[in-house]
Order: structure tokens, then sequence, then C-alpha cells
């Protein structure tokens, strides 16, 4: 088991884990705080030449995974949205987007968790937030945050590196990918649930 958990690590720390990270986190079901802000850390620390394009991969992977939530959210609708979202946000969720519309988005896709970002991004789709302006503000704000952490790990790449490989990090990022797992599958459990309600 844990070997398997040592492999799954390594596979992500690559330009296409990297993408498929991104675009898994930006989604419904997949669970992985600050999985993305570690990763580009790393990688642009390792890879100090490509650092822009680790930033660039994320954001286009992170992009891609929140064109496919919006895209459920326009499809479920404002009445198929309690289905999704928890309904302890949902009212709160509804109000900024309706206030704010997608203006809201540079904040929220700068912002590390615990915002629930997703939630938000669906329920921007339910609304008919404008798309066109939602994506490109989301894209921005990404490449902004990606690009930042990229460029900061760049310039501290060696001291970023000694404290990564330490034994006591990769420990803790495996027990990090084994909470993702459990989150995971308990996301999928309750949007099930709430799915197969009347």
């Amino acid at each position: 088991m844990w070997q398997w958990l040592q492999s799954l690590f390594g596979y992500f720390l690559s330009w296409w884990g990297a993408l498929l990270l991104s675009f898994l986190d930006s989604t419904l079901l997949f669970v992985v705080p600050f999985g993305n802000d570690a990763l580009i850390i790393y990688l642009a620390a390792r890879d100090r030449e490509l650092f822009w394009l680790y930033a660039l991969l994320m954001t286009a992977g992170s992009l891609g995974g929140a064109w496919l939530t919006y895209w459920i959210g326009q499809k479920v609708g404002d009445e198929g949205l309690p289905r999704l979202v928890a309904k302890k946000h949902l009212d709160r969720l509804k109000q900024r987007v309706r206030d704010a519309g997608a203006g809201t988005v540079g904040i929220a896709a700068a912002l590390p968790p615990p915002f629930p970002l997703t939630p938000f991004v669906l329920t921007s789709g339910a609304l008919h937030v404008n798309r066109t302006r939602f994506l490109v503000l989301f894209a921005v704000m990404r490449l902004l945050r990606f690009g930042t952490e990229a460029t900061i790990a760049r310039s501290y790449g060696t001291g970023v590196l000694k404290i990564l490989h330490s034994s006591l990090v990769e420990t803790v990022v495996i027990v990090i990918i084994v909470a993702a797992i459990g989150g995971t599958v308990v996301s999928m459990i309750l949007l099930w649930r709430r799915t197969r309600q009347p």
C-alpha cells in the first residue's frame, strides 16, 4: 500500500501530472487541499528553466476543470443546484454571484482553501453568469496565482528542494494524498445521495 502511494505521488511530479491534478482539483468530485500550490512550488524549484511552463499548464488544467464544472452548473440550473451544493452555503453563494457576477471570479480563483471554489463555479453556471467573461477572469487570476508561486519557488529553489526532499515532508504529503482520496470518496457519496433525493 505504501509503495503504491509513493508511486502515485511520483506520477504527479511531472508536467502531465500537474495538468491532471489541476484539472481534477477544479471539478466536482476531487478534493486536494493545497495540492496545486505544493505541486507547482516543487516543480518550479526542481526545473527552474521551466517554471513558467508549469504555471501555464496548471492554469490550463484548472481552467478546463472550471469550464466542466460551470457547464454542469448550467445544465442543472437553479432548480438542480441544491442537489450539488450544500444548502447552508447556497443562499450566500447565490447572493454573491448575483451581486458581483463574473467579477467575483477574480477574487475566488486566487483564493486558497477553504474558500468553496467549486460550489461558486457551479452556482455561476446555474445562474448563467457570462461564460466568456467568467472563464477569462478565472484564467487570468489562476495564472497570477500559479505564476507568483512558481516565480518565488524558482528564486528559492535550492532551499525549497532541501525541505521538500526530507522524509518528514514526503510522509506528510502521502498522508495528504490519503486524506484527498478519502475526501474524494466522501464527496462522491454525498453527491450521489443528493442526486438520488426526490
